[in-house]
């Protein structure tokens, strides 16, 4: 059996992601740099937008 890559991540798990500090990643979702929705009291940033996040830093880089 595989396991698929979540699809809603935790913002532990894009702290670790990114290697950024709880602060910086709630920073970039207020900044809508990151997209994340609330189920709940459950914060959860969709796994494209961290993607679109690294993507677009990469270019901004180059």
């Amino acid at each position: 059996m595989t396991t698929a890559a979540p699809e809603l991540l935790t913002v532990p798990e894009v702290m670790e992601l990114l290697k950024l500090g709880r602060s910086t990643v709630y920073d970039l979702i207020r900044s809508r740099r990151l997209v994340s929705i609330t189920i709940g009291r459950a914060r959860r940033i969709p796994a494209d937008s961290v993607r679109r996040f690294i993507d677009h830093e990469i270019e901004e880089a180059a």
